[in-house]
């Protein structure tokens, strides 16, 4: 009697190729995770910018101070 699977050997993985990948596929959810940050402070920002124009106030825009 064979045993399932005993013809079928599949063949090997080339390992240079998966850390090719790997390191891909890292930087791309880097990028993916830097994207949501800035994206989640850019809402923030206009969020506080339509509380502020919501409350009626004129002067909503962010006062940018130089360094000194």
């Amino acid at each position: 009697m064979a045993e399932d699977g005993e013809g079928k050997r599949e063949p090997p993985e080339d390992e240079g190729n998966r850390g090719i990948e790997n390191a891909m596929l890292l930087g791309f959810f880097v990028v993916l995770v830097a994207a949501g940050i800035w994206l989640l402070a850019t809402m923030a920002d206009v969020r506080k910018a339509q509380d502020c124009a919501a409350q009626g106030r004129r002067n909503c825009a962010t006062i940018d101070v130089p360094a000194r």
